[in-house]
């Protein structure tokens, strides 16, 4: 196969282009910006369909590995600017992709979307914008590209690992909070992780395979007390994690909404009803099995190490 990767220098992306290297697969990164290894630079925001049919020219399928940071606070009203950051670029990736025709295409999803599926009455959809985008960027990708490109979209958790220089934009607060003096403290519930080079493998397994299924993916089911407490052992700092109280948590993310709602601001994860997510065990079954270990020791290395 060749394969186009978009987002081929992100976390995600680069294991990707290993992956299917390894298996002695062709594949092209294309990045926004330049990066070691990158082969074409476009913003796919904003590419047209005709620029975008031009990189995809000659090949068999299509990954594509960007993604939009849901936590940050914008003006009222987001979800244009989310439809036009998840959904719009997919449309037209797939659409040029028909037209080219390839046979095969991978999305890097959410795993909100599996929780969507599997508990409608929670809302997801209708109280988060980026979980909203999530789902028609899957549901519009999947129109675009027609029957005969299967579209495969990958539903993911917490995702651990390095790629060169590459870590996940969440791995920083947590690395200073676990290298810090400050206590520990998580309330109940969990989510699924797994690593990057997991995600990978499954993502070219599924260009192999034509698959054109929703898949979630796990290595992992950790509970925030495991994932907090496995993070300070990593880096060196391995100590007692405390528990809030449910109670405190739920307040504290409700003042989180109330003073974005002030600021006429919100945020695609709308922090009023995060808490029925962030108290929830957001796991995955069945998972892979493979242990987390060294992806969650690339994320946060113990620089005291001999």
């Amino acid at each position: 196969m060749r394969i186009l990767v978009v987002g081929g220098s992100g976390l995600i992306g680069a294991h990707v282009v290993d992956v299917l290297r390894e298996r002695s697969h062709a594949a092209t990164p294309v990045a926004r910006t330049a990066h070691p290894g990158v082969d074409h630079l476009i913003d796919v925001s904003s590419a047209s369909i005709d620029e975008l049919r031009t990189l995809l020219a000659g090949h068999d399928g299509v990954v594509y590995a960007t993604r939009t940071d849901e936590q940050r606070p914008l003006r009222k009203p987001i979800y244009p600017v989310f439809r036009r950051d998840n959904v719009e670029p997919v449309v037209r990736l797939f659409t040029a992709a028909r037209l080219e025709g390839l046979t095969r295409g991978v999305v890097m999803g959410s795993y909100y979307t599996y929780y969507d599926r599997l508990h409608p009455q929670w809302r997801l959809a209708g109280r988060h914008t980026y979980i909203r985008c999530r789902v028609e960027q899957a549901r519009e990708g999947r129109e675009a590209a027609g029957p005969d490109l299967p579209v495969a979209v990958l539903e993911l958790p917490f995702v651990f690992g390095r790629a060169g220089d590459r870590l996940p934009n969440w791995a920083g607060p947590l690395d200073r909070w676990a290298r810090s003096r400050t206590p520990l403290v998580v309330p109940t519930g969990g989510s699924a992780a797994a690593s990057a080079r997991s995600v990978a493998e499954v993502a070219v397994d599924a260009l192999e395979q034509r698959r054109g299924a929703d898949i979630p993916v796990a290595d992992e089911n950790l509970t925030w007390n495991d994932m907090i407490g496995r993070i300070a052992e990593a880096v060196g700092r391995r100590r007692r994690v405390a528990r809030l109280p449910s109670v405190a948590a739920r307040a504290a993310l409700r003042l989180g909404g109330a003073l974005q709602a002030l600021s006429r601001k919100e945020s695609g994860v709308n922090p009023t009803y995060l808490s029925d997510l962030f108290l929830a065990e957001l796991f995955i079954e069945p998972t892979t099995g493979r242990s987390l270990d060294p992806a969650l020791r690339e994320t946060f290395p113990d620089h005291g190490a001999a």
